[in-house]
């Protein structure tokens, strides 16, 4: 209980140091405006030439809702690998070590502080975007208590790909490069610009399948088309994809630490 009181006062720390940042999260906020205003664009002729009043089981008032939550999340994303790397290159993390404290839950509680402030700025600003040009869409009190259970599972298992990545900086002089291939792929198969509805039928088990769309898709889906059944297919898909990626960072992270321990610190 002591140790969970810790690291959750370290994840308020982090959420009010972000607060403090309002330039920051200004510019964040006018980006995400003109984003969801320019897709909001395209999704109109879209659904205007195909002249349907669904694309992959959404309206154009829950294309927009959709694409409002996937963009909140993926902006809402501390850069979790370029400051382990840091750490990393820096020796900083040597320094960290000597700390009673668990590096990797320190980095976890940091990042959920840090992003649930942004996550909730963002929210409101697609919030905004969205009732002003095409209102509002049927939320019930079940679909909101399901996408706040998965949200959070959302960010844990994006926290540890992206400190998977991060770690490579023990092996690699720079990891940007593997950020960037993550990032990529996460926008691309984890449905953030496209419900994977719209994708090729025989893929969309697959993509589904990925730790991508539990990340983006699951949550914005269940958020504009709320169901049970979905929503424990994904909590299952989460809960299985965090235990491997966990297992995958206990032993990434235990060889890298021999290795300092091995060079002397």
């Amino acid at each position: 209980m002591k140790n969970f009181s810790k690291y959750t006062w370290i994840g308020l720390t982090a959420a009010r140091s972000n607060l403090a940042y309002f330039g920051e999260v200004a510019s964040r906020g006018i980006f995400l405006f003109v984003i969801l205003y320019i897709f909001l664009q395209l999704w109109r002729i879209t659904y205007a030439q195909t002249d349907a009043e669904q694309l992959g089981g959404l309206t154009l008032a829950q294309m927009l809702w959709y694409l409002g939550i996937t963009e909140s999340i993926v902006l809402s994303s501390p850069q979790v690998a370029l400051e382990v790397d840091e750490d990393v290159r820096t020796g900083a993390l040597a320094v960290q070590l000597i700390r009673p404290l668990s590096y990797p839950l320190y980095r976890l509680w940091t990042t959920l502080g840090e992003r649930t402030v942004r996550f909730g700025l963002n929210v409101a600003i697609a919030s905004l975007v969205a009732l002003l040009f095409v209102g509002t869409i049927p939320l019930t009190f079940r679909g909101i208590l399901l996408f706040l259970a998965v949200l959070p599972l959302a960010f844990v298992l994006d926290f540890l790909a992206t400190f998977l990545v991060g770690l490579g900086a023990f092996w690699l002089e720079n990891t940007s490069g593997l950020m960037l291939i993550y990032s990529r792929l996460t926008m691309i198969l984890g449905g953030m610009l496209i419900p994977l509805e719209l994708l090729p039928e025989n893929w969309q088990p697959i993509l589904q399948a990925l730790p991508f769309a539990s990340i983006l898709y699951g949550p914005a889906r269940l958020f504009v088309h709320p169901d049970l059944s979905f929503a424990g297919e994904l909590l299952m898909r989460q809960g299985v994809a965090i235990v491997v990626l966990t297992v995958l960072v206990a032993l990434v992270y235990r060889t890298a630490v021999k290795r300092i321990h091995a060079h002397g610190g």
